[in-house]
């Protein structure tokens, strides 16, 4: 079976909604359609939600900051195949991140995001696909 690459460009974080969206379109006045990955259904987000994407999302490390594609990427090598940890066992997502992720900056990242990460990953490993789109190298203008 050939999985499409997942564009993390497209897949929507909201402030306050739980779950990631896929991006479809904008309508009048810049509202944001979007369908839920889990179930499909279709939802307008207006100025007032916060929407983020998860290519925009970056955590911190030692060395600066590490976009979330490279922590999905090694949280998938930590496992191994092994089952994501349940997100609300504090104690197996932390030792998930140490090792996955084993610079993290622990004054800037908490607990808290790393549960709401591993929640995203088993969301794209079950609606989409961990095997995603390259950014594209923008042309060199001359």
């Amino acid at each position: 079976m050939d999985t499409q690459k997942t564009d993390l460009s497209k897949i929507l974080a909201v402030n306050g909604k739980h779950g990631l969206y896929r991006f479809l379109a904008l309508s009048r006045g810049n509202a944001v359609i979007a369908e839920a990955l889990a179930d499909g259904h279709r939802t307008v987000f207006d100025a007032h939600n916060r929407i983020t994407t998860l290519a925009d999302i970056c955590i911190f490390t030692a060395e600066g900051e590490m976009k979330l594609k490279e922590v999905f990427l090694a949280i998938q090598k930590a496992l191994a195949g092994k089952d994501v940890p349940a997100a609300k066992d504090a104690a197996a997502v932390k030792a998930l991140f140490d090792k996955a992720v084993p610079d993290y900056d622990s004054d800037r990242f908490y607990a808290s995001h790393m549960k709401k990460i591993i929640e995203w990953y088993e969301e794209l490993v079950k609606y989409a696909s961990l095997d995603f789109v390259e950014e594209e190298e923008a042309p060199e203008e001359k």
